[in-house]
């Protein structure tokens, strides 16, 4: 993993990871961050944080992803169309049954070579199979399975994977701040920091008390702090 550091950068790290944190955690442009550090008397580009997050936004995720639980062994999958200067392209998605996004793959075709690729880096990530995967009625995920060898149960139903469907939320607001992705690398590279740092906070608000979500709250703080700490 690459060594973080902060030398030879002008503004304090704590207005890096600041700046970093805003823009992947909310639902922001590189120009609405600006105006918000313009607001505390920060004058910095868009352009700069735009290199900001490309330069500490990967390191953070490798940071946060290794500080993570081994996640659930029920494993959710869908597929959405999204457009990348104008063609058509899909992205896969993989979920537990708590919401952690497992991982995804950009591609261009809806079919049993890419529900494989998709479930061999999940094998590989995660270093063991699920004992159970939910899926929509797409053919494809049954042939990779069996390709496979995997004998975790499959449940395939219209309305039985909501919580894959639930989590490409996030994403498609995303995708229209943007204006759309600009091509599958560079929408790769971001996705990949935002579902690191969307894991890390997300804690499920509706089912937990008040109290109880300062305490995750609190818990998913401390771990953005040690991620982005020298």
């Amino acid at each position: 993993m690459q060594q973080l550091s902060y030398r030879r950068h002008r503004l304090p790290p704590l207005i890096i990871q600041h700046a970093v944190w805003l823009y992947v955690r909310f639902t922001l442009s590189y120009r609405d961050v600006e105006e918000l550090l313009a607001e505390r008397g920060i004058d910095v580009s868009n352009e700069t944080i735009r290199r900001w997050v490309l330069k500490f936004g990967r390191l953070y995720a490798q940071r946060l992803r290794r500080s993570r639980p081994t996640p659930d062994d029920q494993w959710y999958f869908d597929e959405i169309f999204i457009s990348i200067r104008e063609k058509r392209m899909y992205l896969w998605r993989a979920v537990d049954s708590e919401g952690e996004v497992l991982d995804f793959l950009i591609q261009s075709k809806r079919n049993k070579a890419a529900a494989l690729k998709l479930m061999r880096k999940l094998l590989k990530r995660h270093s063991f199979a699920p004992w159970g995967v939910v899926t929509d009625k797409l053919r494809p995920y049954a042939s990779a399975f069996r390709e496979l060898g995997l004998s975790a149960r499959h449940e395939q139903g219209l309305r039985k994977n909501n919580r894959a469907e639930n989590s490409h939320q996030p994403v498609r607001r995303r995708e229209r701040k943007m204006q759309r992705f600009k091509s599958p690398g560079s929408a790769q590279r971001f996705l990949s920091i935002h579902a690191a740092v969307y894991n890390n906070f997300n804690t499920q608000r509706h089912l937990i008390s008040r109290s109880t979500l300062r305490i995750f709250r609190a818990e998913a703080t401390r771990s953005w702090h040690g991620a982005v700490a020298i």
